[in-house]
């Protein structure tokens, strides 16, 4: 009951699409008639377990009520057309037991229409001598307009079948070509088969548009999960390959071939050509699993011409689908290798790390005797200090500007390291007065950190301009006009400039950069990119031209 509501659901889906154009039914995608497809695959067993059944019921009316020969005769009619695209040498069986009828009352009409029908069956075996013999056999001119449209398409599949069988023998293909001009000639204009062929024609013709318009009128009237609407779907898949319209092809073929194994059709050229395009796609597990159902089908039903397709095709691919399983096979042992090998590299490193701690401990136990050496330490530095501060003096008072921004840059550092000894002490008497509480807060606060980086950025920014004073006009110069870079009231430079300040100064090592900055790389290489992008000069020598600033005018 589950698979039959399923079934249910298929078909009904099926009904959603076959009336319009994929672009109008966004409710059903592509990836859901595949699902639909896979599960239909799940469960095709038990179509054919149906369709079984339904031969079996129209078999037991042979045993009912003694049926007479003409009863018979209907009887077998409907077993053969049941067997067509399901079994074809039980199609044959009966379609011969309604022939031997037929002749048995010489019945000429009914013995025509039986050997049109057994010609086609063994087109479809393979049989093409038989099929022709069986056709030549019929007096074309003494049937009526309905049998002379059956024979003219039974000769009209014989070569089509032919064509596929022998690899394209060019004699088929202008017979197939010849015999579509008949059918023309004596179908019912209002007919679907007429109509379907029109369709073909124009495909044939290239007016592969015209062909799409036919296709989906066709596909819109049909019933949703019938036979004929697989048909229409499997052609309309065929004129969308040849207006390389991949999506609409694959859409259209699974259509088609969820109708024919819903149905049981065993001759399933749509599931043969979605097994080739999933080949094409590098899907192999998915084409293998299309190929083998449908090499499965083409070996139960015995249509040659469709094994004879898929056979070469299916030899190819299982080729390449083991040799795939054996590379992937390959990979995963060596990735098993290489998982193993760190796994011996990560417990060598957790052993070598636990020895580092040990290590760090009794380090960290003599820290507390290197305070005296410590202290001492900044007592010489402090010295030096002094001295150099002197020094400093004395080289800005012989006027050189550069070397008097080189003294302040001492005098920095002097400032940093007397705050640097103010804060160790801070945290020296915290700790001999176990404040741990106070203490801990104290290493965590940034406070320090931050004040002594906003001290050196104005440095910074103070001693750059006074050595390039109109550095902020000429690297604006070099940037759009609506680009331009306006450092925030209270500040001489921001971020973007600093990092060209500092690109100018002969720094381009972007790490270096970055730890000044104290930002991560990224943002170095954003920044100096997003710069480049603003620029009116050439990007790629946007920087050399900030490099000169100073020295020439910038390119404007």
């Amino acid at each position: 009951m589950k698979h039959t509501v399923v079934l249910f659901l298929f078909i009904c889906l099926n009904g959603l699409v076959f009336s319009a154009e994929p672009s109008s039914t966004a409710q059903v995608t592509l990836q859901h008639l595949s699902d639909s497809l896979n599960e239909c695959i799940k469960h095709r067993q038990e179509y054919v377990n149906r369709k079984e059944n339904r031969i079996k019921g129209i078999k037991r009316l042979l045993d009912n009520k003694s049926p007479n020969d003409w009863q018979r005769y209907d009887i077998y009619n409907q077993l053969s057309k049941e067997y067509k695209k399901f079994v074809v040498d039980s199609a044959i069986f009966y379609t011969k037991k309604k022939m031997n009828l037929a002749e048995l009352h010489k019945k000429e009409k009914e013995l025509n229409a039986s050997k049109i029908d057994l010609s086609l069956l063994y087109s479809m075996r393979g049989s093409y001598l038989e099929a022709e013999k069986l056709l030549q056999s019929i007096q074309s001119s003494s049937l009526d307009k309905e049998l002379r449209y059956e024979y003219y398409s039974a000769y009209h599949q014989f070569w089509e079948y032919y064509s596929i069988s022998s690899r394209g023998n060019d004699y088929a293909k202008q017979q197939f070509a010849l015999y579509d001009d008949s059918l023309v000639q004596v179908m019912d204009k209002s007919s679907l088969s007429y109509k379907l062929l029109q369709a073909n024609i124009l495909a044939s013709k290239k007016q592969f548009a015209e062909a799409e318009e036919q296709f989906l009128e066709l596909l819109a009237t049909e019933e949703a999960g019938s036979t004929n609407s697989a048909m229409i779907a499997c052609g309309l898949a065929f004129n969308y390959m040849n207006l390389n319209q991949p999506e609409q092809v694959k859409y259209y073929f699974t259509l088609s071939a969820i109708t024919d194994l819903c149905n049981a059709t065993r001759e399933n050229m749509s599931l043969q050509s979605l097994a080739f395009i999933e080949f094409k796609n590098k899907n192999l597990e998915l084409a293998s699993t299309y190929a083998q159902v449908a090499v499965e089908d083409a070996i139960a039903s015995n249509i040659h011409f469709r094994t004879s397709q898929i056979y070469q095709f299916y030899t190819d691919l299982n080729t390449q689908y083991k040799q795939e399983k054996i590379k992937q096979k390959s990979k995963l042992q060596t990735s098993l290798i290489i998982i193993s090998c760190i796994s011996v590299c990560l417990v060598l490193l957790a052993i070598y790390v636990f020895l580092q701690i040990r290590k760090i401990t009794r380090i960290k136990e003599t820290l507390a005797s290197n305070n005296k050496q410590l202290r001492n330490l900044n007592n010489q530095l402090n010295q030096m200090n002094e001295e150099l501060n002197q020094k400093n003096e004395q080289l800005h008072e012989i006027g050189n500007i550069k070397e008097k921004y080189i003294a302040q840059f001492f005098d920095l550092c002097s400032n940093y390291i007397s705050k640097m000894e103010n804060y160790q002490n801070q945290l020296y008497k915290l700790t001999i007065n176990h404040h741990y509480e106070m203490l801990v807060k104290r290493l965590k606060s940034t406070n320090l950190i931050d004040e002594e980086l906003e001290t050196l950025y104005k440095h910074f920014d103070s001693i750059f301009l006074s050595l390039y004073p109109t550095f902020i006009e000429d690297f604006n110069a070099l940037l759009n006009e609506n680009e331009k870079v306006i450092p925030k009231a209270g500040h001489l430079l921001n971020k973007e400039l600093r990092i060209y300040a500092l690109l100018r100064l002969g720094l381009t090592d972007n790490t270096k950069m970055a730890s000044f900055l104290r930002c991560s790389m990224s943002t170095i290489y954003n920044y100096r990119t997003k710069m480049r992008n603003k620029s009116k000069v050439d990007r790629e020598d946007f920087e050399n031209q900030v490099m000169q600033i100073g020295n020439t005018k910038p390119v404007s």
